[in-house]
C-alpha cells in the first residue's frame, strides 16, 4: 500500500532548485500589461534577477502572451508569484 496522498504530492516538489524558469501569463493585449506583469513579479526574485520576456499576440489581436524567463530559488517563490498574478484583475492565467 502506498502512503500518497495529495498532501504528500504537494509537499515534493520535482524541480531542482536554483532553476531556469519559464513563467506563461496571459491577458488582455494592453500596452502597459508586460510593465504590470514584471512589477508583480520582481518583488519576489533578487535585486540582481534578470528576465527576458518574449510576448505573443492572439490571432484576432486581443490577448497576449508573455513568457518570462528568470532564475527560480525555491517553491515558495513560484507560490507567490503565482499568488500575485492570480490576485491581479488584469491577468487572465497564468502557467
Amino acid at each position: 500500500m502506498s502512503d500518497y496522498t495529495p498532501q504528500n504530492r504537494q509537499s515534493s516538489d520535482l524541480m531542482e532548485y536554483p532553476c531556469d524558469f519559464p513563467l506563461k501569463v496571459f491577458g488582455h493585449n494592453d500596452a502597459g500589461f508586460e510593465q504590470l506583469v514584471l512589477e508583480l513579479v520582481r518583488p519576489h526574485c533578487a535585486e540582481d534577477t534578470e528576465f527576458t520576456v518574449t510576448r505573443n499576440h492572439s490571432s484576432k489581436g486581443k490577448y497576449q502572451s508573455l513568457t518570462i524567463r528568470f532564475t527560480a530559488h525555491s517553491r515558495q517563490q513560484l507560490d507567490a508569484i503565482y499568488q500575485s498574478l492570480a490576485d491581479c484583475e488584469q491577468v487572465v492565467m497564468s502557467l
